[in-house]
């Protein structure tokens, strides 16, 4: 990855075209952003009784704002994107369904908003597309109210560096981090991690395989380095 991918003025690597496309797809809202939700909804166990604020990083197309929606039922739906082709594409989306929500376009190392603003931060494969990821998490936490949640769905580096993402999707190859680390940078950042909030979903598109060896009987391998890695991390109380 060259510097001349990265934005200087937003801290991100803009996505391919084809990565921006998928990222709209039918597949992509079932097969990964809906799979990380039920999975991050399991963990969140036992939920909030009440969610007056959420806060989605990287909203691109809305589809996750209108999961968080219907799921959460929040008084405020708020998302920020570093992307400004974004915001049309995600009015047209929420519009279509009925969900209000507002969109700003800012980075995620410099969230415009006070301390204590949100129950709920949502960061969906969105953290390994930022340049400055300690700084981002440090927003994350800050906007925060005490005893609120950041539910975390990442890609790892050893799916991201694999050959098929290299050659259809754009990141910064430097920063990309294994489970263990990512686990580590947010709680670097303040947050708490037990490990029972925690779940490495080892799903057929991640694997260097595409699940082939799944389907021809084999069965998953115990010892692996992770290509996902789901959590749940509070801000202490």
């Amino acid at each position: 990855m060259t510097t001349s991918h990265i934005s200087e003025f937003t801290g991100f690597v803009p996505e391919t075209r084809f990565g921006t496309w998928f990222l709209g797809t039918e597949t992509w809202y079932v097969y990964v952003l809906q799979r990380a939700l039920n999975d991050l909804e399991l963990l969140m166990q036992p939920r909030p009784a009440s969610v007056q604020a959420v806060l989605d990083i990287g909203f691109g197309h809305g589809k996750a704002l209108l999961e968080l929606g219907r799921r959460l039922r929040p008084q405020r739906l708020v998302g920020i994107d570093a992307d400004p082709r974004s915001r049309p594409r995600a009015q047209a989306e929420l519009q279509s369904h009925g969900i209000i929500a507002e969109l700003v376009i800012t980075n995620a190392a410099s969230i415009d908003w006070p301390d204590e603003s949100f129950d709920v931060v949502f960061c969906h494969q969105t953290l390994h597309h930022i340049i400055a990821q300690e700084a981002a998490l440090v927003e994350f936490f800050r906007v925060l109210k005490p005893g609120g949640v950041l539910l975390l769905a990442e890609s790892t580096r050893c799916f991201i560096h694999s050959l098929p993402v290299r050659l259809l999707f754009r990141h910064p190859m430097h920063l990309q981090k294994t489970a263990e680390q990512y686990i580590a940078l947010v709680r670097q950042a303040g947050f708490d991690v037990p490990a029972e909030k925690i779940s490495f979903p080892y799903l057929w598109w991640s694997r260097p395989d595409i699940g082939l060896m799944e389907w021809l009987g084999f069965e998953i391998p115990s010892r692996r380095e992770e290509t996902l890695v789901n959590l749940v991390a509070t801000k202490p109380g």
